[in-house]
């Protein structure tokens, strides 16, 4: 019997190791990963898809619904085919017009619901939905990709398959909204239903659904170019189309806003290494599954295509890490302790790229054992809002020296320290970061500077005499913000990531990265230090094929 019991704190890695800019910025996706979490619940509940709706034309433009019901109710996307010409074809998120929009409704929509969604849905921003949607999304086609897929297929052949490992996707996505955008239903709405109650789980089954549309629709578009002569693509290979996204700096302050949630996840992702570690003996099976899950992360690695400096050497690391555990972990899995053993000796010899991805290859065997982590990634954020004002100065003082003694070690009156500042674009509302000391941007700062912000408190606590925290903020009622965030951090320690958000080496990318490993993206290509483009569901199977899958064994690719 496996021991669930809370690990000890010394257990866990401690948040000045995890919670760093560089270290989160080398997370891969795991068994805790969101997209993961969604296909396990749908195949352990038997869920059942339909497509009630396929009207669309030989040029792609048309609508489709696609179903999915669970035990309980039935969640439907949406979506409109658009023949966009080339040169309205953009990632950015002030686009005014995508080659396909999506909308996740709650339940099944008549007749009445698709006309109004078909008024709306396309326009995205501009238009609106109602409390009966969820999700709000839109994507282009891969130029390099999708046109290819479609003659091959008319032709009656498959598509190339270097070409499907370069790209890897047919579309791509440039937003995924919920939470209550444009109209939708907040999340408070659903929270409470249990498919729903982990993070993301409506986004993901978003762009799940979305997949299973775009591989239809190639399919459909070569079908009615010739009918005579078409073929479907072969299973083993459609698989290996996953749905692309873009994503910028509106995602990056995300990590930093939501200190409880990334608590929850990182705690989660903690606890399970540490639950493994903590295993005496490994089992055939686990050691089997390992060393097939490091195999697959090989050839993953091998076709993982970025054009970017800083990837680029990444993956140097990441290729080379692999090889070096290849080679050692039949010694380390066989004797005492060996999962434990084996992480030692890559915190010791690794980079981090390879420390993370061996920490994800070391959960890989053991759903047994940490699966059931998913269910405590939620968090009850308003929670964490309320100030206690009673408590004694003395107890602030002990949490900054014990948790912000990093903040205070910084120069902040170093150029280099402050040199970027957040702030929100007046065009579109997105988070943005500039360059402070060259454009007139202070003004409109956002609070993303948490080290900043506490080192300016522990200065001003230097100088207090007062005893208790309400009696601080009468007097310094600006430092609400971060007297909140120590105390949060207090209860929750991996609430805070341990370095500058606004110094002049900061790499949004790391930010990115972290949050994305989290939803379960993979091929990770930064096209700067501030945006990048990942793949999801790329290799899983489609929603014809959940029933009879194994809604894992995906995730490091395909078999050999």
């Amino acid at each position: 019997m496996n021991d669930l019991s809370p690990p000890k704190p010394e257990d866990l890695r401690p948040p000045h190791v995890v919670m760093r800019l560089a270290r989160l910025g080398a997370f891969h996706q795991c068994r805790l990963s969101f997209m993961r979490t969604l296909l396990r619940r749908m195949k352990r509940e038997d869920w059942e898809f339909s497509r009630p709706v396929f009207d669309v034309d030989g040029a792609g433009v048309g609508t489709a619904v696609y179903t999915a019901t669970g035990p309980e109710r039935s969640y439907s996307l949406v979506c409109f085919g658009h023949d966009l010409p080339p040169d309205q074809r953009s990632d950015r998120v002030i686009a005014e017009a995508w080659d396909a929009t999506f909308a996740l409704h709650d339940g099944i929509p008549d007749a009445e619901d698709i006309a109004r969604l078909a008024a709306n849905v396309p326009k995205q921003e501009a238009g609106r939905v109602s409390a009966k949607e969820l999700t709000l999304s839109r994507a282009n086609r891969s130029v390099r990709l999708f046109a290819h897929v479609i003659d091959c297929l008319a032709a009656g052949q498959q598509p190339d398959r270097d070409k499907i490992t370069e790209v890897g996707y047919l579309m791509r996505t440039t937003a995924v909204y919920g939470s209550g955008k444009f109209g939708a239903l907040d999340r408070a709405g659903v929270q409470e239903r249990a498919e729903c109650n982990g993070p993301f789980q409506l986004e993901m089954l978003t762009v799940f659904l979305i997949r299973a549309f775009v591989l239809d629709l190639v399919e459909h578009m070569a079908r009615e170019r010739a009918p005579d002569r078409a073929v479907a693509l072969e299973p083993a290979l459609r698989r290996r189309f996953g749905i692309g996204n873009s994503t910028g700096l509106g995602m990056a302050p995300f990590l930093i806003n939501h200190p409880l949630l990334i608590h929850k996840w990182i705690a989660a992702r903690e606890t399970a290494l540490a639950r493994v570690r903590a295993v005496g003996q490994a089992r055939a099976r686990d050691r089997a599954a390992f060393t097939d899950a490091l195999a697959r992360a090989r050839r993953q690695a091998d076709d993982w295509r970025s054009a970017h400096d800083l990837q680029i050497a990444k993956l140097a690391d990441l290729r080379g890490d692999l090889a070096r555990i290849a080679a050692h972990a039949a010694e380390f899995t066989a004797g005492a302790n060996p999962w434990d053993a084996l992480y030692r000796w890559g915190a010791k010899t690794l980079t981090l790229e390879g420390q993370e991805a061996l920490v994800a290859l070391i959960l890989e065997p053991h759903g047994d054992l940490i699966d059931d982590l998913t269910d405590e990634m939620a968090a009850d954020e308003v929670a964490g809002f309320d100030i206690d004002g009673a408590m004694p100065l003395a107890k602030i003082r002990d949490i900054i020296a014990r948790e912000y003694r990093w903040a205070r070690e910084i120069d902040w009156q170093a150029r280099p320290a402050q040199a970027r500042a957040w702030y929100v674009s007046e065009e579109k509302l997105e988070p943005r970061l500039g360059e402070r000391h060259d454009e007139p941007i202070a003004d409109y700062e956002q609070p993303l500077a948490p080290g900043r912000d506490i080192a300016a408190m522990a200065d001003d606590l230097d100088h207090f005499g007062g005893d208790t925290c309400a009696a601080f903020l009468r007097q310094h009622p600006e430092h609400r913000h971060s007297l909140r965030r120590a105390q949060i951090v207090a209860a929750h320690p991996y609430a805070e990531i341990r370095d500058n958000t606004i110094a002049a080496t900061m790499l949004p990318i790391d930010l990115l990265r972290c949050k994305l490993s989290f939803f379960g993206a993979s091929n990770f290509d930064p096209r700067s230090d501030r945006w990048l483009r990942i793949n999801m569901f790329q290799n899983a199977p489609f929603p014809h094929e959940l029933a009879s899958a194994d809604p894992d064994q995906w995730s490091y690719g395909p078999e050999a």
